[in-house]
């Protein structure tokens, strides 16, 4: 509950899931471990990577397309629906990837995007990007050819707070540090003071008051479902 962002983030791909016809061609770009494939076991699932983050290799589910997400090889409109969750901010060209799924989803197809508002890098040397606002989005998207559905943010400041305590004192755990003697005291010290307030109290009482929608501004991310248009607006593809 209190780590949300993973767990409402599958919660949110799941319902997404639910709703997509039994049958339909689902492409899940740039789908590392294959997370997500269960929830579409209802559809002709698709897995696509570039297969070369380092952490991953050797865990990567069966891809079906090996590719730079802005040249995968799959026909024009072979999709019914497109997945893309926390990928965008490794890629280089955003919305040239945007533009790439605008081209292999059919149109009246559905895509499903979420990605980081704030975040600590992760995935390197494949990190370009801090996050991504829900205007970048409302630009982007129907520039690309999208109309937008619904932008939702993955909770609040409250809650972002709260998960970012609980790291606080994980990072503190002493079994994690170096250090001996006196400097370890000290650190054992001020973790065990973190361990009631960071992991419990302030996790607790952020979800609460994210219910009261007291902070819009600060969010870890948002989630993003948009339907593929005729044609692009821009004239790009």
């Amino acid at each position: 509950m209190f780590t949300f962002n993973q767990s409402k983030r599958d919660e949110w791909v799941a319902r997404q899931a639910s709703a997509i016809s039994a049958g339909s061609t689902v492409l899940d770009v740039g789908a590392g471990i294959g997370r997500y494939r269960h929830l579409f076991s209802h559809c002709i699932y698709k897995a696509h990577d570039f297969a070369q983050e380092p952490t991953t290799i050797g865990k990567y589910t069966t891809l079906d397309y090996v590719s730079d997400i802005c040249e995968i090889p799959a026909s024009d409109g072979a999709f019914d629906a497109i997945l893309c969750t926390e990928v965008l901010e490794h890629v280089s060209e955003p919305a040239k990837a945007l533009r790439e799924m605008f081209r292999i989803l059919r149109p009246g197809g559905t895509l499903l995007v979420t990605a980081p508002l704030g975040c600590f890098l992760h995935q390197e040397p494949y990190h370009f990007y801090g996050g991504f606002t829900p205007h970048w989005y409302e630009k982007v998207l129907p520039e690309t050819g999208f109309k937008i559905e619904s932008i939702v943010a993955n909770q609040g400041f409250f809650s972002w707070f709260g998960q970012e305590a609980r790291r606080f004192s994980a990072l503190l755990d002493p079994r994690r540090t170096p250090h001996t003697g006196v400097r370890f005291l000290l650190i054992f010290n001020i973790w065990i003071l973190t361990v009631l307030f960071c992991r419990l109290l302030f996790p607790a009482i952020g979800t609460w008051l994210d219910t009261l929608g007291l902070e819009q501004a600060a969010t870890v991310g948002y989630f993003v479902v948009a339907k593929r248009l005729e044609r692009a607006t821009s004239g790009l593809y």
